[in-house]
């Protein structure tokens, strides 16, 4: 596990070209992304779980933590291990009868599970790598060479300053460059672009 990286939500994005949406995983200690292609449903299950609204019927993920509590395993983690061809592997870490089971999942489905039991989610170094987007390094190469200024300041967060500044829009282009860019119709479910 030395080599994961925790990550958090930081959003989920809509596009309109399509019915895919998009996750974008922060990394925690550090200024990288991980967008994963996720469907219309997963994103809705998502979204409802991050905003904590109350639903009449358990969704399926709602169901499938329910099971897990019911059979006495305790849901540790959830990870996103791999990445080949252009698809993301996850995995769902349970503890049951003093074992440890990897469930393979799809990484939409642990990230909802994931939101629901309020666990920690984890990704392979390897994969952020390859695939995670880091917004000042993503800008320069746009606009040219880098300055000191450009190297040592942080992209605000909205969430710090409690408004949107002007800055923390300007580190949202990256995505929005990011989401241009891909094609009208992306394919299979959890598939990164770049």
């Amino acid at each position: 596990m030395s080599d994961m990286v925790e990550v958090v939500i930081d959003s989920v994005r809509v596009s309109l070209m399509s019915p895919q949406r998009v996750v974008v995983l922060r990394q925690t200690e550090v200024e990288r992304y991980l967008p994963i292609w996720v469907g219309q449903f997963e994103a809705e299950a998502i979204t409802v779980a991050l905003q904590e609204v109350e639903v009449s019927r358990p969704f399926t993920h709602d169901l499938l933590k329910n099971v897990f509590t019911l059979l006495k395993g305790k849901i540790l983690r959830v990870e996103i291990v791999s990445l080949k061809e252009d698809t993301f592997f996850g995995n769902i870490v349970v503890e049951a009868d003093g074992k440890i089971l990897d469930i393979d999942s799809r990484p939409s489905d642990a990230i909802a599970l994931a939101v629901r039991i309020h666990v920690p989610i984890l990704v392979s170094q390897d994969v952020m790598d390859a695939a995670g987007i880091v917004p000042e390094r993503d800008i320069q190469a746009d606009t040219g060479p880098e300055t000191r200024e450009d190297k040592t300041r942080p992209l605000p967060r909205s969430s710090e300053t409690g408004t949107e500044s002007q800055e923390s829009e300007k580190g949202l282009d990256v995505f929005e460059d990011f989401l241009k860019k891909l094609k009208d119709d992306p394919g299979d479910e959890e598939k990164p672009k770049s």
